[in-house]
């Protein structure tokens, strides 16, 4: 059983910044793919990054592609989600997610692990 805890969170102008962080309770290093979601009001749940066991192969949504960054530390079981040039689009409860295994999945179904979400608002 994987346990993720969401941080980070906030309310920021559009074109500002925010770093999300996701502390796994097991060693996730070599064994699960970790990844963010978000969820906006009245929508469904939707992919945003994946990164690999190793941090060797990372996925990006079209939507943050060059804006949003992801990257794990295996060493303190966490994963972080880098946000820049935010947009009032971004805002949405993202969620960090947790697959075992070595392949990607886009549908939020595919990950059994999940945090309880950190709530982000980007003013315009």
């Amino acid at each position: 059983q994987v346990q993720l805890v969401e941080s980070g969170g906030g309310l920021v102008q559009a074109g500002g910044s925010l770093r999300l962080s996701c502390i796994a309770s097991v060693r996730t290093s070599r064994t699960y793919v970790m990844g963010w979601f978000r969820q906006a009001p009245g929508k469904e749940r939707e992919f945003v990054a994946t990164i690999s066991r190793s941090g060797g192969s990372i996925n990006y949504a079209d939507s943050v592609k060059g804006r949003f960054t992801i990257a794990r530390d295996n060493a303190k079981n966490t994963v972080y989600l880098q946000m820049n040039s935010l947009k009032p689009e971004d805002t949405a409860v993202y969620y960090c997610a947790a697959l075992y295994g070595s392949t990607w999945y886009v549908d939020p179904q595919a990950y059994p692990y999940w945090g309880q979400g950190t709530q982000v608002t980007v003013s315009s």
